[in-house]
């Protein structure tokens, strides 16, 4: 699948077969976060994977969307430095994530974002270290339900009139 591709059919996928992903599948997932890029070349994260299924429940109870980490295969929690030291940093850890998204699309696997509303239980959970914080986890695992059921729908979206300006709004 190229990148367009990729694009154009990515859906957010919350249900998950049980069966776990590969090591090698787990690693070009995460070297796709790892190779993003970044402010000044920072690469301003670390990734905690959590395949443990207490670990993975403890999480999905630390967010009000994240339900779907309880049952995805593993997550990737995406540690950064404190994001008020400078913006850049949660715009480079949602680059990261977006191709961590990508690659696992290509690959089969399904992911969706969640947002961690308790992130020192989550920190404290996964032994983080104090000057690191936690704010999203990534879900992955192959999809529960058939390709054809996750096709891109356009409801949703709006036209590229209503969200493109050019030279001035």
């Amino acid at each position: 699948m190229d990148a367009i591709e990729a694009i154009r059919t990515k859906r957010a996928v919350r249900l998950f077969e049980d069966r776990p992903l590969p090591d090698e599948v787990l690693a070009a997932i995460l070297n796709a976060g790892r190779r993003a890029q970044s402010s000044k070349n920072s690469q301003p994260w670390h990734f905690v994977v959590v395949r443990q299924r207490a670990t993975l429940a403890a999480l999905s109870k630390m967010g009000t969307y994240a339900g779907h980490l309880a049952g995805a295969a593993l997550a990737v929690v995406i540690v950064t430095p404190d994001p008020a030291e400078r913006w850049s940093i949660m715009f480079d850890a949602g680059q990261s994530a977006a191709c961590m998204q990508l690659a696992a699309w290509d690959l089969g696997v399904g992911s969706c974002p969640a947002t961690i509303y308790e992130p020192d239980q989550a920190e404290a959970l996964l032994g983080v270290p104090p000057e690191w914080h936690i704010h999203a986890a990534l879900s992955f695992g192959y999809p529960a339900e058939p390709p054809s059921s996750l096709a891109p729908r356009r409801a949703g979206r709006r036209t590229m009139e209503e969200v493109v300006h050019y030279e001035k709004w």
